[in-house]
C-alpha cells in the first residue's frame, strides 16, 4: 500500500490550525509539542527572526498578538503539501488572522476595529515531525490598517487580498503526484523564462502570454500591492522592480529553493531565495544605494486550464528596508507621536 506523505503532513498540522481558529493558545502551543521535533526552528519576518524551540515561539510571537488582539482568530484558505524534486516534504499555508485590534501590536496603534493580516507559512516535515517553520506575516498590512504605514504609497491596490476563486484552496486528498508534479514543472519553467529579460531581450523571451492567463491576478505584499491581468502585473510591480534591480536572478548558485505541488497549486520557499542590488533609478521611493540585498519570498501559485490564473506573494518587506538602513517601525513610531495614548517623547503606547 502507498503511503500518502502529503495528505498524512497536512493532517499532522491540522489540530495546530483549528487552535489557532479558536483562539486558544494554549491548546495550540500543546499541539506544537507534538508534532515538533524538539529543536525546531521557526523562521520568521522582521523583527521576530528565527526562534528555536515552541515555547520561545510562542512567547515571543503569539503571546504578544494575542494580548493586542484578544480575539484573535486563524484563517486558512490554501493548505497543501508535497515533496521536493530533492525529496523533502513541506507542507504550505496561506491566508490570513483576523481580529479586532484593541491594544498596539509591535507599537501599532489599535483602531478597535477589525484587523486582519494576511500570512504565508511553511513548514518542512520529517518522519512525522515538523522541523522548521518559515512564515512572512504581511506586517506592513496591518500598519496600513492603523494609518500609520510610514514609507511611498503602493504602485499596486492595496486590499485584503481574497483567496482561490475556486474555493479549493484546502487541497484534499489523495495527493496526485503527476498533477502536482507538472504544476510545479510549469512554474519552474515560467521562472527561467522571466529570468531570461532583461540580460538575453526584451518582454517576449518571458513568453509571458503562454504560462499565465490573461485574466491572472497577481497578489503582492503591502507596500508593493496588487496587479490584474499581465500589464497590471508589468506595470505595478515588474517593471520598477526590474528598473531598480536590473541583476536580479544571477546569484542562484548562492540561493536555495524548495518548490512543491499539490495538484493545481504550487508552491516555493526559500530562506532567502533571491538576492539583487538596488541601482539606477531606486526601488519604492527609494534611492539607489547600491546595495545588494537578500529577499524571503514565500509564494502560491494556482494554475487553471494549464495557465497561471492566480499568485499570490509574500515578500519580507521590513527586512529589505532594514538591509538598507531604514527602520520603518522607527519611523512610524515618529507618526504616533501625535496620537492619543501615546508617549509624544517614543510613540509607543503610555
Amino acid at each position: 500500500m502507498t503511503v500518502d506523505i502529503p495528505t498524512e503532513n497536512k493532517a499532522l498540522i491540522a489540530p495546530f490550525r483549528a487552535a489557532l481558529y479558536d483562539g486558544d493558545l494554549a491548546e495550540a502551543r500543546r499541539c506544537l509539542h507534538a508534532i515538533c521535533t524538539p529543536d525546531v526552528v521557526f523562521r520568521l519576518a522582521f523583527p521576530f527572526e528565527s526562534t528555536q524551540g515552541v515555547d520561545a515561539f510562542v512567547d515571543k510571537v503569539f503571546v504578544p498578538l494575542a494580548r493586542a488582539w484578544p480575539d484573535m482568530e486563524r484563517r486558512d484558505h490554501i493548505v497543501m503539501a508535497g515533496p521536493t524534486p530533492e525529496g523533502a516534504d513541506w507542507v504550505g499555508c496561506g491566508g490570513y488572522y483576523t481580529a479586532t485590534a484593541t491594544a498596539p501590536w509591535l507599537d501599532i496603534p489599535a483602531t478597535g476595529h477589525i484587523v486582519h493580516m494576511r500570512f504565508h507559512e511553511f513548514y518542512r516535515v520529517a518522519d512525522g515531525k515538523v522541523t522548521e517553520m518559515q512564515a512572512l506575516w504581511d506586517i506592513p498590512e496591518v500598519m496600513m490598517q492603523a494609518g500609520s504605514w510610514p514609507m511611498v504609497p503602493s504602485l499596486g491596490r492595496e486590499w485584503h487580498v481574497p483567496g482561490p476563486a475556486t474555493c479549493d484552496g484546502l487541497v484534499p486528498g489523495p495527493h496526485d503526484p503527476q498533477a502536482s508534479a507538472a504544476s510545479c514543472l510549469h512554474i519552474i519553467d515560467m521562472l527561467a523564462h522571466l529570468k531570461k529579460h532583461p540580460s538575453q531581450g526584451g518582454p517576449e523571451v518571458m513568453e509571458m502570454e503562454r504560462f499565465w492567463h490573461p485574466k491572472m491576478m497577481w497578489y503582492g505584499p503591502s507596500g508593493i500591492g496588487s496587479g490584474r491581468g499581465i500589464a497590471g502585473f508589468r506595470n505595478w510591480h515588474q517593471i520598477p522592480f526590474l528598473n531598480g534591480m536590473p541583476d536580479r536572478g544571477q546569484y542562484v548558485d548562492e540561493i536555495v529553493y524548495h518548490f512543491f505541488g499539490d495538484g493545481p497549486y504550487a508552491a516555493v520557499t526559500g530562506w532567502p531565495d533571491m538576492y539583487q542590488t538596488i541601482t539606477h533609478g531606486g526601488w519604492l521611493g527609494l534611492p539607489p544605494t547600491n546595495t545588494r540585498v537578500e529577499m524571503r519570498s514565500l509564494d502560491f501559485w494556482r494554475l487553471e486550464n494549464g495557465r497561471i490564473r492566480e499568485n499570490w506573494v509574500m515578500v519580507d518587506m521590513l527586512q529589505m528596508y532594514d538591509q538598507i538602513g531604514v527602520d520603518v517601525l522607527a519611523r512610524m513610531r515618529e507618526f504616533n507621536k501625535a496620537r492619543v495614548g501615546f508617549d509624544p517623547e517614543t510613540g509607543r503606547a503610555a
